[in-house]
């Protein structure tokens, strides 16, 4: 059994963590330009041969899928393998972040595998619509499982044993961690647990209450300033829309939806991604002082958006979608396709007070997957949901976890139940996979680390993990946690950051208490939660 302080200080590490995701900008390139290619635990490629269709008994194509492994701190023989799901987008390598600390912990064999037709994973050279028929979910989830296979046979033959079965334990974040709860859900037998946080397991075509959460997220004051700044640059597209477009470094975006859109996201990435502020305070300003609003957007657009975060305009641009040859580039086309056929989660203004444009609706999702991809192509929603349960998901030893201001947390799991507890983290800037990534400060800054050490519910999920990760039975108590108490104290924070490299070697709760009522902070022994492996 692990002890309260190894968590909270797990959590701390985390503060490092970055994962992004779509909306429609492309995730993991951002994620790479803010980690740096210095913070991988290792690129170094290797390769399996992978089945193409998982469905045909006929079919026997197969195509080289790329995967990474580290094994520095796997305790040979019996230790676990933790799989980190790649998704929507090059993977490039295994990044240094959450899960080298947990494999540190556990003794972990830390894997990664690439999602097929992204990165260097494809299995055609050109990605016309009639070969993207084998891009999809299901025949991911069946790669994730051939290649678990695959990887334990061949850890098997090194270790020179048959039939042993390490402890596997899945990750994800966003529609990987959709992938991460869907494959537990359908493959039970070959995974001990999944963490699947921010994961998006509903399907959703009109997808309202995306756009809802950005006006509650943003507050009255930024909300009304970003409702005017979208109403002015529709006047303005009336009368001159290449000098407004251009304004905003987007001139390319020939078709107006798809600047309007793009403004849209620019808006959006602030919140989903836990930098409310970056935003909302120059716009606010601009409001309250009568300044021209769209230069003050425009601004935060080139500056951060474009900038400092690191979008592309042509992630935008329809004519960028739909070109078919294979390319650093092609994932935008990629997900938009799996976007169009299965999951949709359509961005679309709500009928009143939203803040998007009312011409980003499903006609100009629909228009733009008939543009890029042709035909009668449409998002099979509601047959998605029903193969995999959408928020109903009847799965077990699953943990959800959503970021109270993150939009995405209306398409993931919300309400605990029983064997799939859900937590929601709630703070100003807690975003997308903030469980994992902790808050945009830095971890220096006082708030920023009262921020993390608010992230109870985040111990328990981890506490549930040593459950998983020993494939036994287990049950959670759950009591008037001193963990509630002290997690809130500024001071408690300062003690721990002083005493960072000392704590990290304490192995028991014991000594945590004893520590702990040495400073002060605790008048009795601390109740225990405690996770009781049967």
């Amino acid at each position: 059994m692990r002890s309260v302080v190894d968590w909270i200080l797990l959590t701390v590490s985390l503060s490092l963590l970055s994962t992004v995701h779509h909306s429609f900008a492309n995730p993991r390139t951002v994620f790479q330009s803010l980690s740096g290619s210095d913070k991988y635990l290792t690129t170094d490629e290797l390769w399996f041969n992978q089945t193409l269709d998982h469905y045909s008994p006929y079919d026997h194509r197969r195509f080289r899928q790329r995967y990474y492994e580290y094994l520095d701190y796997f305790r040979a023989p019996d230790g676990p393998i933790f799989l980190l799901i790649c998704g929507e987008s090059s993977c490039n390598g295994i990044a240094n972040d959450y899960i080298s600390v947990l494999a540190k912990k556990f003794g972990a064999a830390v894997v990664s595998l690439e999602h097929r037709y992204y990165g260097k994973s494809s299995p055609f050279d050109s990605l016309v619509t009639e070969n993207l028929r084998y891009l999809s979910s299901k025949q991911a989830l069946f790669d994730l499982a051939v290649f678990r296979q695959y990887y334990q046979d061949a850890l098997n033959h090194k270790l020179n044993r048959t039939n042993v079965e390490n402890p596997w334990f899945f990750f994800g974040v966003s529609y990987p961690g959709a992938l991460s709860a869907w494959f537990r859900l359908k493959f039970p037998h070959l995974t001990c647990g999944s963490l699947a946080s921010s994961a998006v397991v509903l399907s959703v075509y009109n997808f309202t209450e995306f756009d809802r959460q950005i006006g509650e997220s943003a507050g009255p004051e930024c909300k009304a300033a970003l409702q005017e700044a979208t109403r002015l640059v529709e006047e303005r597209l009336e009368s001159n829309k290449i000098a407004v477009k251009m304004l905003f470094g987007a001139d390319e975006l020939e078709i107006d939806g798809d600047f309007l859109y793009f403004l849209a996201d620019a808006a959006v990435i602030a919140f989903q991604y836990g930098n409310p502020d970056v935003l909302c305070t120059p716009l606010v300003k601009a409001n309250k002082a009568g300044e021209n609003l769209v230069d003050a957007y425009a601004k935060y657009v080139k500056e951060y958006y474009l900038g400092s975060f690191g979008v592309s305009v042509q992630t935008y641009n329809q004519k960028h979608l739909k070109e078919t040859a294979l390319t650093e580039d092609s994932s935008d086309r990629l997900w938009w396709f799996q976007v169009c056929t299965e999951v949709a989660y359509f961005q679309v203004a709500s009928s009143n007070d939203s803040i998007r444009s009312s011409k980003v609706d499903a006609r100009y999702h629909l228009d733009l997957c008939k543009n890029v991809f042709g035909g009668d192509i449409y998002p099979e929603v509601d047959a998605t949901n029903i193969y995999y349960g959408g928020t109903k998901i009847a799965g077990s030893k699953i943990v959800f976890t959503n970021g109270s201001q993150d939009p995405w947390r209306h398409a993931s799991k919300q309400i605990s139940t029983p064997d799939m507890p859900s937590y929601l983290i709630s703070c100003h800037n807690c975003g997308h996979g903030t469980d994992l990534r902790g808050c945009p400060q830095s971890p220096l800054n006082l708030e920023g680390i009262h921020c993390l050490f608010s992230y109870y519910t985040s111990i328990k999920v981890w506490y549930l993990g040593i459950g998983f990760l020993q494939c036994q039975n287990f049950e959670f108590l759950e009591t008037d946690v001193a963990a509630r108490i002290f997690l809130s104290s500024h001071d408690f924070t300062k003690l721990v950051v002083m005493h960072f490299d000392k704590l990290l070697d304490s192995i028991s709760v014991q000594n945590l208490e004893l520590s702990l009522k040495h400073h002060g902070f605790l008048s009795q022994a601390m109740p225990r939660t405690a996770l009781l492996l049967k």
